[in-house]
């Protein structure tokens, strides 16, 4: 059963994301980007999808912090995917490293594309 850890503090963001999965799919919700670490640390997390603003934090910020604490050890490396306002800002999910991304509003069947195409951590695989 894929596991998500969904870093977003707007309700309907929650809700949206929610509503693409499949049923298959165990959903957690982080409110507080600064516990993005520590808690994908706890979970066995398949992806971390993060909103592009949740609380004082940017997107960029919370997808650097994952990126940085598994380049160092402090947890398994997982795919990051941005959830954009708007396509333009692509050019922040690329420059803070994220694996994919999406711009809201999105389809269910975006959602669930874009978690599709993404490869494998290392470490990970068929």
């Amino acid at each position: 059963m894929p596991r998500l850890l969904l870093v977003a503090d707007d309700r309907w963001v929650v809700n949206d994301v929610l509503a693409a999965v499949d049923s298959n799919t165990t959903v957690d919700v982080l409110d507080d980007p600064s516990r993005v670490v520590e808690t994908a640390a706890r979970g066995d997390y398949d992806v971390i999808v993060v909103d592009m603003q949740v609380k004082s934090m940017g997107a960029m910020a919370v997808t650097r912090l994952v990126k940085d604490a598994a380049a160092v050890g402090e947890l398994k490396p997982v795919p990051v995917v941005n959830l954009l306002d708007r396509r333009a800002d692509v050019f922040l999910a690329r420059r803070g490293g994220a694996d994919a991304w999406v711009v809201k509003p999105f389809t269910a069947q975006e959602f669930r594309a874009v978690l599709e195409d993404l490869p494998a951590p290392a470490g990970h695989g068929a």
